[in-house]
């Protein structure tokens, strides 16, 4: 009885009650109208990955199919479509099939909680520029997120090879550790928005954006996204210079085109949730709200979301095409040593700093919490750069000391080369016949034939 009236109570939740009233064909719209934007963004995605980073390095993208190139993507997709489907011999046929697709579905089913705009007059029907809203919704996009993972983890272990298993394996602990960072993120922003649906927590941004009140939960959600979709610097789930291509090593044809698109719909997603939780969602930015009062009614709002969706998928391209891939214990370290630690001091501030404001405390008071936060933070990053220069250090005088010893005894750490000189072994066997016996010149003449 408690869970029924738990449930109702969260239906009744402001602003949910506008979801659920479409006809079914009005729904089809906005889901056929996901499905294509989602494609669409690939397609562009993959042709603007290739173009910004050939500018970046002073060399031209693909400019040969299409006007300016623009269908160099459709061509690859359509390559890859008419290869040979080979299937190795080992492999789990049936987990093999499946992986790709649990690898690109969830991607898809998370961005249909994502707002793209108000309410809008479509076919002479009021409706919502989303195609459904939860009490939970962001839970949904941590879920679907999570379960893609599986996707990765499938194909590493259906493929019985060594490297696309330790793809496989990368990726799973690569998810765990920046998904807890991501989580921490988000609650940040419970606290301050009251709410966990996305509708409502783009409405609560109206006056100003959680990317500004929130700014390190900001930062650290976008270095967490890229992780989460093993992007570079974090592509280290594919690794192809120590794991051939990873995960999707034993895949082709429209398989490992499965992945590709699970990716890229993924950085959709992950992008589409940052503009949704912390850059306003579909509002326009301030300058323009200020001289411009229509500027949220309408279909306008969907442009700004836009303008925002694209900024943050440029990022993507950005690092990419600027940042190394880092080493995997490194990886782990920024995960577990640095993220999730700051992130669990932010959320204890941002939740000191709310019940400050609800008790009506003076503003100095949040001012000296606030002080406190970075204080904490800059020690924090402090004491870990001190321990991580002691650990470089040992390690440059072990590495040294181990030269060393080398240097003054070739036999050291059991190294198999035997000495030039017999009088090493001691004067019982410095009389001993030699081991190795130079060949002579008439011998090899014989042998060789010269």
């Amino acid at each position: 009885m408690t869970a029924l009236q738990s449930a109702s109570q969260l239906a009744a939740e402001p602003g949910l009650e506008a979801f659920g009233n479409d006809p079914w064909w009005i729904v089809l719209i906005k889901a056929l109208g996901i499905f294509v934007f989602l494609m669409v963004c690939v397609l562009m995605m993959i042709m603007a990955d290739r173009k910004v980073m050939g500018r970046m390095q002073q060399r031209h993208g693909p400019n040969r199919f299409g006007p300016w190139g623009l269908l160099q993507s459709l061509a690859d997709g359509i390559k890859l479509s008419l290869k040979e489907d080979l299937i190795p011999r080992s492999v789990d046929k049936v987990v093999y099939i499946a992986a790709p697709m649990v690898a690109a579905i969830p991607a898809f089913i998370a961005f249909s909680v994502i707002p793209i705009g108000p309410e809008v007059t479509m076919f002479g029907v009021e409706t919502r520029l989303q195609l459904t809203d939860l009490p939970v919704a962001v839970l949904l996009v941590l879920a679907t997120a999570s379960i893609g993972v599986y996707g990765i983890v499938l194909a590493g272990w259906a493929s019985r090879s060594p490297y696309p298993l330790l793809g496989g394996l990368r990726a799973s602990a690569q998810v765990i550790s920046y998904e807890i960072a991501m989580g921490l993120s988000f609650v940040a922003v419970f606290i301050y928005a009251g709410t966990l649906s996305t509708s409502g927590i783009v409405e609560a941004q109206q006056h100003v954006w959680y990317a500004i009140v929130l700014f390190p939960s900001f930062v650290i959600y976008l270095i967490t996204m890229v992780g989460e979709t093993n992007r570079l610097p974090f592509d280290l789930a594919e690794g192809e210079g120590e794991l051939v291509g990873g995960f999707m090593t034993e895949y082709s044809s429209m398989k490992f085109t499965m992945f590709f698109l699970a990716e890229y719909v993924n950085m959709v997603t992950v992008a589409a949730v940052s503009v949704t939780l912390f850059l306003g969602g579909y509002h326009a930015p301030p300058p323009i709200t200020t001289f411009w009062a229509g500027a949220n009614e309408g279909w306008w709002p969907a442009l700004w979301w836009l303008g925002k969706f694209l900024f943050v998928m440029f990022l993507f391209i950005w690092l990419r095409g600027s940042l190394p891939r880092v080493r995997y214990d490194q990886l782990m370290a920024l995960g577990w040593k640095v993220l999730i630690p700051i992130q669990l001091v932010w959320i204890t501030a941002v939740a000191t700093i709310r019940v400050l404001r609800n008790e009506q405390y003076p503003p100095y008071v949040t001012v000296i919490v606030i002080g406190v936060f970075f204080l904490l933070v800059v020690a924090g990053l402090l004491a870990w750069g001190r321990s991580a220069e002691r650990a470089r250090e040992e390690e440059a005088a072990e590495m040294a000391a181990e030269r060393q010893a080398k240097r003054d005894d070739p036999m050291h750490g059991g190294f198999p080369v035997p000495p030039m000189t017999a009088a090493h072994y001691g004067s019982s066997v410095a009389a001993e016949e030699p081991r190795f016996q130079p060949v002579p010149a008439q011998k090899r003449e014989e042998v060789t034939g010269a």
